[in-house]
């Protein structure tokens, strides 16, 4: 598989700078992937539930470390153009959401 789209919506929160969408093969597509921003420099949080009793499930999750060094490569990229740029250029014809 090949990420097809990356896109970054900048968030305001706390430890949140972002959040993303990321399409592979122009066929599946994963929201909310999170950019963390912690002392050691920025990460990505994949998707989860919090259960009734408190604690979080993950819904999707890249299944070996290549693949997560793939995708956080590709969101960080992403999200470093965005805030470089703050009022990109969008196709209003696609979306993710």
């Amino acid at each position: 598989m090949r990420i097809t789209e990356v896109r970054i919506c900048p968030a305001n929160e706390e430890f949140v700078r972002a959040y993303a969408s990321i399409c592979f093969d122009d066929c599946f597509v994963v929201y909310d992937i999170r950019v963390i921003e912690a002392p050691t420099g920025l990460f990505i949080s994949f998707p989860t539930k919090k259960l009734s009793d408190g604690t979080h499930w993950d819904i999707a999750f890249p299944a070996n470390a290549e693949t997560r060094r793939i995708i956080e490569r590709a969101v960080l990229a992403e999200y470093e153009k965005v805030v470089a740029d703050p009022l990109p250029k969008r196709d209003p014809e696609r979306h993710l959401r």
